[in-house]
């Protein structure tokens, strides 16, 4: 079976929480061969959704480039970055993000959501089928055998969830289990959530303090303050 887990976990707690399970880095920091796992690695020939003959060298890449901010467009050079370091784009440095732009020389801009089920997944989908398939091979019959836990910096597992970003590891994990997120699933769910009634929660109930009474002053049989 495989689990998902935080890298930045000391050893001491995962090995308490998975006596008898094998744990492997699947980070950009992995020191193993599973780097290759991770978005950031520059596997190249990454097509770029909604841009036709148009490549990258890594998901992230892809990922970065594609978005736009208040005082910037997409950025061309990280579909070109080789070195998985200087690719991420920040709210700091930019101002507010206001979408993924959808293709190269698309108009649309797609929304957080939108744009991790129809740029991201489907990038780094091909990058598992196409990059990593002994590895994921491995993987499977290992899982099959024993207990793997992925660490992952990130560990939201929900891909409809905007508050964290994704697990990678999840994707892996997903795939080997040949559950891989589908983007009909993704729309079919996402619209059952927003139709969803918003449960309320029952009123808390207010604990009335006992009254109590007034302690007497052993001497005097007088009430005291303190």
């Amino acid at each position: 079976m495989i689990f998902i887990d935080n890298r930045k976990k000391k050893e001491k707690t995962l090995l308490a929480k998975y006596p008898n399970a094998k744990i492997v880095d699947v980070t950009s920091k992995a020191p193993t061969a599973l780097v290759k796992l991770s978005p950031f690695y520059p596997h190249g020939e990454i097509p770029i959704p909604f841009s036709e003959n148009e490549t990258a060298k890594s998901v992230e890449g892809i990922w970065q480039a594609l978005k736009v901010f208040e005082s910037a467009d997409i950025d061309k050079e990280m579909f070109l970055n080789d070195t998985m370091k200087n690719i991420k784009r920040t709210v700091r440095k930019f101002g507010k993000p206001l979408g993924h732009r959808k293709g190269i020389n698309g108009t649309e801009l797609l929304s957080y959501i939108d744009a991790r089920i129809q740029i991201y997944l489907p990038s780094y989908l091909w990058v598992l089928e196409n990059k990593v398939s002994e590895i994921l091979e491995r993987l499977k019959e290992a899982s099959q055998k024993e207990d793997i836990v992925l660490l992952d910096y990130e560990t939201n597992c929900d891909v409809l969830n905007p508050k964290k970003p994704l697990s990678h590891a999840f994707l892996v994990k997903a795939f080997v289990e040949n559950n891989y997120p589908k983007e009909a699933d993704l729309y079919k769910e996402l619209i059952e959530r927003k139709n969803r009634p918003i449960e309320s929660e029952p009123p808390k109930e207010v604990k009335r303090k006992k009254a109590t009474k007034p302690k007497k002053n052993n001497d005097n049989n007088q009430t005291t303050l303190f």
